[in-house]
């Protein structure tokens, strides 16, 4: 569902190269310009992350996209739909639906994050690896707050239309329909992850901080790719098909757009650059 990592050492901000760049690409027709950035949702604070050209775009976007509507809003009615549709029906547990060996790594790693346990055996499987990601990224020193969609929607003029791709609702479906059993694959990914590359954060904020696209289509996309292709098909290829469709239907209007998404949606050879480019669109970028 997530690459995840704990283990991001306070250093890294200090061993960031200066020419360091996101990944932005810039798709253009003759009468519109859209401005596409790949974020990582949750960051360390004191990176030196913002490239030029997406401050450019910034200052004459006539709108602002996101995959979800920015605000305290939007994140109320996340956590609203997360506790109504993330737990478990009364009577059933999430270690037992594990194998015990799955079960006894999960606990592990929550024992390794201060996670409650009791909590953590109610929960769906999407669920508990959201769980587990944020304690993960809270462990490592990284949050939301300092991420790249929080900075831009309180930094971007307001003049900017900020628009959304999809609504809390739909996306907590995307999460809540899978297919138990791909959940659970996803879920136990997660946890290897975590187990077995402590210092992949690092790794993957490093090659975004570079603009390395194809190191973050191998880290990023790769593990759920092959862990739970079902999950891969709903949350990334399925989604950048849909994005699509709006991002095109807003190109043959006219202005400037800004779109700020997860940056596995834009890197490949099926993200929303590739996908816009086979339409016919001029596009530069890594």
């Amino acid at each position: 569902m997530m690459r995840v990592f704990a283990g991001l050492a306070a250093a890294f901000v200090l061993a960031a190269p200066a020419s360091a760049q996101p990944p932005v690409w810039v798709v253009r027709d003759s009468d519109s310009e859209m401005v596409l950035f790949g974020s990582i949702h949750v960051l360390p604070p004191g990176l030196n992350w913002r490239p030029a050209v997406l401050e450019a775009g910034l200052k004459r976007a006539d709108d602002l996209w996101f995959e979800l509507p920015p605000g305290p809003a939007a994140e109320a009615e996340i956590a609203r739909l997360a506790a109504t549709t993330g737990i478990l029906p009364v009577g059933q547990s999430l270690f037992t639906l594990l194998t015990p060996g799955d079960a006894a790594q999960l606990i592990r790693a929550a024992d390794s994050l201060g996670l409650d346990k009791t909590t953590l055996d109610r929960l769906e499987p999407w669920l508990a690896e959201v769980a587990l990601a944020g304690a993960a990224y809270r462990a490592a020193g990284a949050d939301a707050e300092h991420g790249v969609e929080k900075s831009v929607e309180t930094t971007a003029p307001a003049t900017a239309q900020r628009r959304a791709l999809e609504t809390p609702a739909e996306q907590l479906r995307l999460f809540d329909q899978s297919p138990r059993a791909e959940q659970i694959a996803s879920l136990n990914q997660t946890v290897r992850e975590l187990q077995e590359d402590p210092d992949g954060f690092n790794d993957l904020v490093r090659a975004w901080m570079a603009g390395d696209a194809r190191t973050l289509d191998r880290e990023a996309l790769d593990p759920l790719r092959k862990a739970s292709p079902g999950v891969f098909r709903r949350l990334v290829t399925e989604r950048n098909a849909r994005w699509t469709v709006a991002l095109d239907a807003r190109l043959k209007g006219k202005g400037r757009t800004v779109v700020v998404v997860g940056v596995g949606h834009l890197v490949g050879a099926d993200g929303l650059p590739a996908r816009l480019r086979a339409l016919g669109y001029s596009v530069t970028g890594p």
